[in-house]
């Protein structure tokens, strides 16, 4: 097991601390003040790139982000409420808190494209831990087209690209309804990462999974009458993932949970969002 995963539990709490500490400090400079952002997402599954990481359980997801001048730095963590195995005598000595993500990223908008780079390292129980660096681009104009290329270069060498397209209709009181659509593709380097699910000697390379989401951010601002109030969103989301070839049904469906061979998840929950 990594140095991370042996404290991540600490390092959210810690980093999480930080992040207010930062944020409050923020308040006494003159210009430019950095922003900052909390989170708790209860989801119903939690689904990574079409692979399904939870079976019949709720997981949450605690996020803290803190951004200034572009630059931005955030620490995301899983926590699944109820481990699923096949084998009860594997979950022995488990962690239910099983990943920490760290990210750090720069963005900048040049007026009708926007780019941003960064790197992500994610601490994994029961695994070796994953490192990627990923560039994007988001052309600013309707439906706001952002392809995003992850290279991954550590344990599971691979290039997986995304190119979504993405929606808000604005609603009374501050509302919005935030539609997006996402498909993928995934090229692998080490079939011992992910392979083809024909050929277990040969790499992965095909069209990957595709994401149809739906969300409603609400401002609890508009509703209550308390100064915390201003600073809270809550966005209940729905999700589907499917796979977009014949190879990623099959790569899905080897990888799901239990012996359902599911390659469509339908899954939901909320976040609750405290920003300043």
């Amino acid at each position: 097991m990594s140095f991370l995963n042996s404290v991540k539990g600490v390092s959210v709490i810690t980093l999480l601390v930080l992040v207010m500490a930062v944020a409050s400090h923020s308040v006494s400079l003159a210009e430019g003040k950095p922003e900052a952002d909390m989170s708790m997402s209860l989801l119903s599954a939690y689904i990574w790139r079409g692979y399904e990481l939870s079976k019949d359980s709720m997981v949450v997801q605690p996020s803290a982000t803190v951004s200034y001048n572009g630059f931005s730095a955030n620490i995301w963590g899983n926590w699944d409420t109820d481990l699923y195995d096949g084998k009860p005598e594997n979950l022995e000595g488990a962690d239910n808190y099983n990943e920490t993500d760290i990210t750090f990223s720069y963005g900048h908008d040049f007026g009708m494209f926007s780019a941003e780079a960064g790197y992500i390292y994610y601490a994994l129980s029961g695994a070796d831990d994953s490192q990627e660096f990923y560039v994007a681009g988001t052309l600013n104009v309707l439906l706001s087209p952002t392809l995003t290329i992850y290279r991954e270069f550590a344990h599971y060498p691979s290039t997986y690209i995304t190119l979504e397209v993405s929606h808000s209709f604005e609603l009374p009181r501050g509302i919005s309804l935030d539609m997006g659509l996402s498909g993928s593709y995934l090229a692998s380097d080490d079939s011992d990462a992910y392979a083809d699910p024909d050929d277990a000697d040969d790499e992965y390379s095909n069209l990957h999974d595709g994401k149809f989401s739906v969300a409603m951010s609400i401002p609890l601002g508009s509703f209550m009458n308390f100064d915390a109030a201003q600073y809270i969103t809550i966005t209940p989301e729905i999700d589907w993932v499917f796979p977009l070839s014949g190879d990623a049904s099959k790569d899905m469906a080897q990888s799901a949970l239990g012996s359902t061979n599911n390659n469509n998840f339908v899954y939901g929950g909320a976040t609750f969002s405290f920003s300043f």
